[in-house]
């Protein structure tokens, strides 16, 4: 009689991971420990996988060690002896966890060849964060029993989905974020604006699509999403670059747990020293999407090299030197496709603070420029305090290589927002208005403005949204000859009640003086 293993749902599976972090609070902050949980669920997902195909195979091949050991190289991840979780589970108890737990993931590194190259490098649990030895060991034999309940059992027959385990990952960076204060941005897109970006760039089969401010790659997880939710088709590419080493790892082991085998995901800053080049290393690659939420008017971008750029990406003018945002968006433009014979080139979609809309000097140059080389499409302003880390509200630009016009169309949805204590949320309603309007194209009043170069123009390339959309309710007219009306009845009301009570008190022996 066959076995029944009960699957594990979503939320079983939040709460558990969610509780293991118990082990570390109060320790260390959640900005740091983030990296410790986050790193455990990835190896104990691929640990549990491994286990249960290796039963599969001994249970199928019986004591035919060799062939079990050549089908289980083959898998999606290699488990060198010693390097899985199981291995470091049954030595918890020794000294040493931190050392120990360190040099499987460099095995496991090791192992994978450039699937998991340099994915642990910043990421050690062997450090003086945790203590001195006696506490860190005691601290990381919490976690991995933590790891080693029943319910994080996370193999194959019991999780069911690969979908869940990503799923978790992604709770626990958004409850990460929602802790790490201005760092957050640094790493996690709301979900909502994902959504809206993936939605509006209609990602379709075949799409080469990229982040080159990665993060922890959810925005490129949900254009993949997309491609699949509109054409069932998993014929297509993510790339990505981010700065950060540590966010970096955190993109790399979440394609895997989302099953994204199919990416590019490199390590270095996007503007000094972009690494998403073509074979013979001199020129930018071009994809169908490009999309970002890049840090704010970031400072120290890279201004001093990029009047010598040589990828030919400032060619409409260097950015300040305090304020990063044009370019990031002078790189994106140019790692679109070009427009080809059959009409569709690359578009794009960036997140930017309010200031790029209508900043002058060299940013306003620029702007000029993009707009009379008709490559914007859209402007969609959100509302405040969506993102984490910062209360400004935030625009989305849209740009498309190919447009069958040459007019602007601003979508003022600031207005419109699900209020919240820390954070505000644009609501399922909220953005399929933003997506209808997007694709009707046409003004709505006190929505939507369908702009026309000329128009721009005249307001000398400002695209501060209120000077396009009309968004003021104009006061009622008062009637003077019905408030007075009122005024008077109210004045006798008040004289009938006076004098009703007059009679009251004279009633109970009160005589006015």
């Amino acid at each position: 009689m066959a076995t029944t293993i009960n699957q594990i749902n979503q939320d079983d599976i939040n709460k558990a991971v969610w509780n293991a972090c118990d082990t570390f609070r109060g320790v260390i902050s959640a900005d740091t420990y983030k990296d410790f949980i986050l790193t455990m669920l990835f190896l104990k997902y691929i640990s549990d996988v491994y286990k249960d195909e290796h039963a599969k195979l001994v249970q199928q091949f019986g004591n035919n060690k060799a062939l079990v050991d050549a089908m289980m190289a083959k898998q999606r991840f290699v488990l060198p002896d010693g390097a899985s979780f199981w291995d470091l589970y049954e030595k918890r108890y020794e000294a040493g966890n931190g050392e120990r737990i360190d040099k499987a993931l460099h095995a496991l590194e090791e192992a994978n060849g450039s699937k998991l190259k340099n994915v642990f490098q910043d990421i050690s649990f062997n450090t003086d964060r945790l203590g001195q030895e006696k506490q860190k060991n005691d601290l990381l034999r919490h976690l991995l029993e933590d790891f080693g309940k029943d319910i994080l059992n996370l193999s194959t027959e019991r999780v069911g989905s690969l979908d869940i385990i990503g799923n978790a990952y992604e709770y626990l960076i958004k409850h990460f974020a929602a802790g790490s204060g201005a760092t957050a941005g640094e790493y996690y897109t709301p979900p909502e604006v994902s959504t809206l970006l993936a939605t509006v760039l209609e990602p379709v089969e075949g799409d080469q699509i990229c982040d080159p401010c990665t993060g922890s790659g959810s925005l490129l997880l949900k254009c993949g999403a997309m491609v699949r939710k509109n054409s069932g088709s998993k014929k297509y590419a993510l790339f990505g670059q981010e700065a950060i080493g540590s966010t970096w790892a955190l993109a790399k082991m979440n394609m895997f747990l989302h099953g994204e085998d199919n990416h590019r995901i490199e390590w270095g800053d996007t503007i000094r020293n972009p690494q998403l080049l073509d074979k013979d290393g001199t020129g930018l690659l071009h994809f169908d999407i490009v999309t970002a939420n890049p840090p704010f008017s970031l400072d120290k971008w890279g201004h001093e090299d990029a009047s010598s750029d040589p990828y030919g990406r400032f060619r409409r003018g260097v950015p300040p030197k305090t304020k990063g945002d044009y370019a990031f968006i002078s790189h994106m433009i140019e790692t679109l496709k070009p427009a080809d014979s059959s009409g569709k080139g690359g578009r794009m979609g960036v997140v930017v603070p309010h200031g790029v809309l209508f900043r002058a000097s060299s940013e306003g140059k620029i702007r000029q420029q993009l707009i009379e080389e008709n490559l914007l499409d859209t402007v969609i302003g959100l509302p405040e305090k969506l993102f984490f880390g910062t209360g400004i509200p935030a625009a989305i630009l849209l740009f498309k290589k190919q447009k069958t016009d040459n007019n602007v169309l601003f979508i003022d949805a600031s207005r419109e927002f699900k209020s919240g204590k820390n954070q505000n949320q644009i609501t399922p309603e909220n953005i399929q208005k933003i997506i209808d309007t997007y694709k009707a194209r046409e003004s709505v009043d006190k929505y939507a403005y369908l702009a026309t170069f000329d128009e721009i123009k005249e307001n000398d390339f400002n695209l501060n949204i209120p000077r396009y959309v009309d968004t003021f309710e104009e006061e009622a007219d008062i009637d003077l000859v019905a408030v007075r009306n009122e005024r008077v009845a109210l004045k006798n009301e008040l004289n009938t009640l006076e004098a009703e009570m007059d009679g009251y008190l004279k009633e109970l022996g009160y005589e006015n003086n």
